[in-house]
């Protein structure tokens, strides 16, 4: 037997016996049944064995499986206990999916696929000792925090720690493209680049000149955005990692834009084939005047960029376009066009109805609450990563006349119901920080200048969080309550103090901090305003029971730190972002990101295999009631607990809309129908806008016919 040819196996037929309800109960013992089952009869007997862990390196290095170099920086004797400990933790799937998705997409098999030569202790094993560097205390720290699954690296970084033959442990890029030819061709270079070392990758198109602006004089010359727009989803499309996946991007354009109605329509059903774009993601960048004018009912004014840049010296991105919207109108040097405000808001309802794009970027409001010195333009795949860029320059030999800086962010989570129970809270992230930096520091796009640049300067991580729903279900809080508020205000404020609190202890060590620190809001201690005011303390009975065990930072800690950075700086320009978490929410067996749950047994197509049942993570008969689907929930809800985390979170969130098409009686108060309208989103997306919502990720709908519109998983990091 093995793995190709597994014979008589009986735990998918035990998995899908999970959907088939007994006297009118959820049969959740069937799942414990197919994980023995599944150990028994498939990871078990295909498993290559080895006398002891040093063996087993000795051949992973001999066959090419992992690298030799990071195993050299520790002696034998460490390793051999570090894996003992592991060992001893005794570490347990608590579900069918959590042990297949582990075994199936993350563990290292022979070159041939036929047997296993990772379990989950030796795959915890390599990602600590390759992120800890030779520290021993960092490694076994890092081990202890993998294995408990308080802390989960990216898909990326988990899966190709340590390995031989490995793709890039980021993978999340930005890129902007100016308003020049050699610029557009650096910039699909770029795309394939990225894509083919496992790269999502977001591009700003906000800067092209409008379809019809003059070249050179000839007026009419331009082609537009969507031109541009097909060669970035044909790039995306060639370059598809070895076969494995297609390569992902998302563009993004201002809703000033010239081109707006058009960039939206490539998206449309019934586009025609020569504009529409099937596989490539769109987002829209909304400066707050557009909800001023929406909400009046007003004529807007949308503005060639390349009018602009003639006039300010700067790309469209970088122009404040609430701040000179009635200077760019009154302005007969800038061409402008004229729509309703409205009809394009309806225009952005009625496309996430069909097709759950575009995201959505707040970009004022992301700038407002940035601390650091420069512009946000836009956004990467999964709408999280907020971090500024400058523009490069690049002449006709493509070569950059003038460097600028353009993104790329690692990811990993915190484990929400794991986190709770930490013994040292500080610690443990202090430990995932440190984790996140050595992947910063060692990661070297080449092919993408203006990126390895972005990143030497910037030293950026984003840190998050999964599991929030499954938690406040265990605790018996209903998800969207006030509780639920509270509670997630706290547990990011942790982050990020803890967070701070290791990146100013790095900045001392290595004497370095991120470039231009001296003129962010860190340097003159206006970033800590809020908190040295003491007010980020539980206040209920029952989120003060819940932390009870963990130092919750006063007025004066605050104070401290502020002093501290303001001394000696930070080390890391960005440090928390919020991802969807795809794969790896399964195999901590939590629910996704910080959203609620979809369904108490989700339904998952696998490949090849076909569906696979999943229950939430701890489903018993008391949390039932709180595990409310987020179809059959106030949007509104949601909103609210992203809006608690977002004030403490310096990037963005990956913040996901559920709706039904035909909405349950009662959920709103304005519905006089059933049927879901553009009326519904667009008034989601304002109250979103007015909470402090700095970006929405997908839209997605549960239709009549039981299919689901939009996706929950970031294309670039999903197996």
């Amino acid at each position: 037997m093995s793995l190709k040819n597994l014979g008589d196996i009986s735990y998918f037929r035990l998995n899908n016996e999970i959907n088939r309800p007994i006297n009118g109960q959820i049969p959740l013992h069937k799942d414990k049944e197919a994980l023995e089952a599944f150990f028994k009869e498939n990871v078990k007997p295909n498993t290559k064995t080895f006398d002891s862990i040093t063996d087993k390196i000795q051949f992973l290095v001999a066959n090419d499986y992992i690298e030799a170099e990071f195993i050299a920086k520790y002696k034998s004797e460490f390793i051999e206990q570090l894996s003992q400990d592991l060992h001893a933790y005794d570490f347990q799937f608590k579900s069918f999916m959590a042990a297949y998705k582990f075994h199936q997409q993350y563990a290292l098999k022979t070159n041939d696929g036929e047997e296993y030569l990772e379990s989950i202790e030796d795959r915890v094993l390599f990602n600590a000792l390759y992120f800890a560097d030779g520290n021993e205390n960092l490694a076994h720290d890092l081990a202890m925090e993998m294995i408990a699954q308080r802390y989960q690296p990216a898909t990326p970084s988990f899966l190709n720690a340590g390995r031989s033959r490995r793709g890039e442990l980021v993978s999340c890029f930005l890129i902007q493209v100016t308003d020049d030819m050699n610029s557009i061709g650096r910039s699909i270079n770029s795309a394939l680049q990225l894509s083919r070392i496992g790269g999502g990758v977001g591009i700003s198109l906000s800067n092209l000149r409008e379809a019809g602006a003059p070249i050179k004089g000839f007026a009419g010359a331009a082609s537009g955005v969507v031109p541009v727009m097909k060669l970035f989803e044909d790039s995306f499309s060639y370059s598809n990692q070895l076969g494995q996946r297609q390569g992902a991007g998302v563009v993004y354009l201002d809703v000033f834009h010239p081109d707006i109605m058009a960039f939206l329509s490539t998206k449309k059903e019934n586009a025609d084939e020569k504009v529409r774009v099937k596989t490539l993601s769109l987002g829209v960048t909304i400066p707050d005047k557009f909800y001023e004018l929406a909400r009046r009912n007003e004529d807007m004014y949308l503005f060639s960029p390349y009018s602009i840049e003639r006039e300010y010296g700067v790309p469209y991105n970088y122009l404040d376009i609430t701040e000179k919207y009635d200077e760019l109108v009154a302005n007969p040097k800038i061409i402008k066009t004229k729509i309703k405000a409205r009809d394009l808001e309806t225009e952005i309802s009625k496309l996430q109805q069909e097709s759950g794009y575009p995201y959505v970027v707040n970009i004022d409001t992301a700038n407002r609450a940035n601390p650091i010195d420069g512009k946000i333009i836009m956004s990467n795949l999964c709408s999280e990563i907020l971090q500024v860029q400058k523009p490069s320059l690049i002449n006709d030999a493509q070569e950059f006349v003038k460097m600028g800086t353009d993104i790329s962010c690692n990811l990993g989570s915190t484990n929400v119901v794991n986190m709770m129970t930490s013994p040292d809270f500080g610690r443990s992230i202090k430990a995932m920080t440190r984790a996140l930096t050595f992947v910063t520091d060692s990661s070297h796009i080449d092919a993408v200048p203006s990126i390895k640049n972005g990143n030497k300067q910037a030293h950026t991580f984003g840190l998050g969080a999964m599991g929030l729903h499954s938690y406040l279900a265990q605790n018996h809080i209903e998800y969207g309550s006030p509780e639920s508020i509270e509670f997630t205000d706290i547990y990011f404020m942790l982050m990020n103090y803890w967070t701070l609190v290791e990146s100013n202890n790095i900045a001392c060590e290595r004497q370095e901090t991120f470039v231009s620190f001296e003129k962010s809001k860190y340097a003159d201690g206006s970033y800590f305003d809020k908190y040295v005011t003491g007010q980020f303390i539980p206040k209920s009975d029952k989120v003060k029971e819940l932390f009870k065990n963990h130092f919750i930072p006063q007025a004066e800690d605050w104070e401290a730190l502020r002093q501290a950075v303001m001394k000696d700086g930070l080390y890391h320009q960005n440090r928390l972002a919020v991802a969807p978490n795809g794969s790896i929410s399964y195999i901590n067996d939590v629910s996704a990101s910080i959203h609620p749950i979809t369904r108490r047994i989700e339904e998952r197509q696998e490949k090849k295999i076909g569906k696979i049942y999943y229950p939430a993570a701890g489903l018993l008969t008391d949390t039932i009631p709180y595990y409310t689907s987020a179809y059959d929930m106030d949007m509104r809800k949601v909103i609210d607990v992203y809006a608690a985390a977002t004030q403490h979170v310096d990037q963005g969130m990956s913040l996901t809309l559920f709706m039904r098409s035909d909405i349950p009686q009662g959920i709103y108060e304005w519905k006089t129908e059933s049927k879901q309208t553009t009326r519904d989103l667009s008034i989601l997306r304002n109250y979103a806008f007015n909470k402090g919502i700095k970006s929405i990720y997908y839209i997605r709908t549960f239709t009549d016919d039981g299919d689901e519109v939009g996706a929950n998983e970031c294309e670039s990091c999903v197996i």
